[in-house]
Parts: structure tokens; C-alpha cells; sequence
């Protein structure tokens, strides 16, 4: 596997903040619309808890590091997190945010765009 660019954590570990940052704004928001949005408020609960478990991990520090942490947190059965409307879904939500970091760190690739939406 070749990189690119070389591999920046500080840019991975900003990323993952503002991802964190940008989910906790996001089930404010659809919990503010109600039971409509119940599905968005998961779908962001599920990327601040994938983004969350690998600050805390130090799991930015290189592109293998990354990738086990991910690897590792894709072999759990389940997740529980607080705040979750429906489990089934909460679970394949988080499920899909591993697999697009997962791409993200095989090609070190997506870390620098920093927008709330992404």
C-alpha cells in the first residue's frame, strides 16, 4: 500500500474534534424537529461515539494505529451509546461511519476537509 502524503495525526485528531463537535450540533438540531428526525439524531450519536472512542484511544498517533482501532471497534457486537431512539439502527449507522473512516485512513485521504458537512 502506498500513502501519498505522509501521515499528519494532529490534522486526524482536529478531524475527529470537529467530526465530534459537528454530530453533538447535529442531534441538537434534530432533536429540536422531534420525532421526525429520530433517524438523524442516531445517525449522529453513531459518528460522535466511532470519532469519540478513537480520541480517546490515541488511536491518531499513525495510519496502522488507526486502522487496528478501527478493526477493533468493527469486531464488537454491539454498541451502546446514550441517547439512542433505535438500536438496530444506531448499530448500522455506527457500522457505516467505520467503514467510511476505515477508507479514510487506508488511503489517508478526507482529513483535511474540515466542513461541518461533509
Amino acid at each position: 500500500m502506498t500513502v501519498s502524503a505522509a501521515w499528519d495525526a494532529a490534522a486526524v485528531r482536529t478531524w475527529l474534534e470537529r467530526r465530534v463537535a459537528a454530530a453533538r450540533a447535529d442531534q441538537v438540531t434534530a432533536e429540536r424537529h422531534g420525532r421526525d428526525r429520530h433517524d438523524d439524531c442516531d445517525q449522529a450519536a453513531a459518528e460522535e461515539m466511532v470519532c469519540a472512542a478513537l480520541l480517546r484511544g490515541g488511536a491518531t498517533d499513525n495510519q496502522h494505529t488507526l486502522t487496528a482501532a478501527l478493526k477493533a471497534l468493527q469486531e464488537k457486537d454491539e454498541f451502546i451509546w446514550r441517547g439512542v431512539y433505535d438500536d438496530r439502527k444506531f448499530d448500522r449507522h455506527a457500522r457505516g461511519q467505520i467503514r467510511k473512516l476505515m477508507k479514510m485512513a487506508k488511503t489517508n485521504a478526507g482529513f483535511e476537509r474540515l466542513g461541518h458537512y461533509q
